[in-house]
């Protein structure tokens, strides 16, 4: 299969790029910079799971969009915020059967296209301004897709994997298409996990019940995952947040199949891992902060639903990042008079 990956010299991308590639699939990944010369020079890099042989892959490596062709099936692996400026240039890549399967965390700007219910077509304005994606991508070529794995970038051009393989697909209408049980099969012959779900949304919040709260209260406290969990107050916290959640899923019709102390036991479980969120905060990059929590903030407003718990972190997180910006990425506090 003809695969481009955008975004393939991150931390998923290059995870992706490197097992998909290794499977015999035509991989093409877009990268920039140090990492687009060392991926030219080198090939991509993998270094699994519990440290391993690591794998080497050589791939097409291509600076522009535009320049990767027509491809089968596009993977868009950046932040959030990184879509709106890459738009017109994915949809110059798309033929009318080139899938698009957006890998971005928190609510997507499809959210809402091909559902039944209230708010079709209703644009979120948090990740989608004016409803800018929605109008230049055709969501028949969408394919919906969660995130699982814990992957970071250990080097331009090297990727380290450090646990889980699951991408769950779906179509944004519930069906069981041909299309997804060959992308569904192209995913597993690389070694991934990737069922067919007939309501991708419902794991979509299930995965943002755990970023929503602990990628936040990971960059305001500078703690990973098993500190947060094992704190009380902390662990309290992103409970209260959890519920807020919950009950606006709920009145959109989600139904969630694990309650709130699993999904915090499982996030305990996956030990001493910093987010990522708080991995960007280091690098002084710019955090999702929109995606993961505002636009949940966002639906809570649609559906008439109080979030006083997430509102006051986005509150907090979203002046850290402005913080961080403003200072180039070197947040200090001033001396003292």
């Amino acid at each position: 299969m003809k695969i481009c990956i955008v975004g393939g010299g991150g931390a998923i991308g290059g995870y992706l790029a490197v097992m998909l590639a290794k499977a015999g699939n035509e991989v093409t990944v877009v990268a920039r910079g140090k990492t687009l010369d060392i991926i030219k020079r080198d090939g991509l890099t993998l270094i699994p799971e519990g440290g391993d042989r690591a794998l080497v892959a050589k791939v097409k490596a291509v600076e522009k969009i535009t320049d990767a062709g027509i491809p089968d099936v596009i993977m868009l692996a950046v932040k959030a915020h990184q879509v709106e400026p890459i738009v017109e240039d994915l949809a110059k890549i798309m033929g009318p059967d080139t899938v698009l399967i957006p890998m971005q965390n928190g609510i997507p700007w499809w959210y809402f296209q091909r559902l039944n219910g209230g708010y079709e077509e209703h644009a979120i304005e948090t990740v989608d301004g004016g409803g800018f994606t929605m109008k230049r991508i055709n969501p028949a070529n969408i394919l919906g897709c969660v995130v699982y794995p814990a992957t970071f970038t250990q080097s331009p051009g090297v990727i380290q994997h450090v646990e889980g393989n699951r991408f769950p697909i779906g179509e944004l209408d519930g069906s069981i298409s041909e299309r997804a049980k060959s992308i569904s099969q192209v995913m597993t012959d690389a070694g991934f996990k990737s069922p067919i779900l007939d309501d991708i949304r419902a794991e979509i919040w299930l995965k943002l019940w755990g970023n929503m709260t602990f990628n936040p209260i990971s960059a305001l406290t500078h703690e990973h995952l098993e500190g947060i969990c094992q704190y009380p107050l902390t662990k309290d916290l992103a409970r209260n947040m959890m519920a807020e959640a919950q009950t606006i899923a709920e009145k959109l019709g989600v139904v969630f199949r694990v309650d709130i102390e699993r999904r915090i036991a499982g996030a305990e479980k996956v030990g001493k891992h910093k987010t990522s969120m708080l991995q960007d905060l280091e690098a002084g990059h710019n955090l999702e902060i929109d995606a993961l929590l505002g636009s949940v903030i966002e639906l809570g407003e649609i559906t008439k639903t109080p979030t006083p718990c997430l509102s006051t972190v986005f509150a907090l997180t979203k002046l850290l990042n402005t913080r961080v910006q403003s200072s180039h990425g070197r947040l200090s506090l001033p001396l003292a008079a």
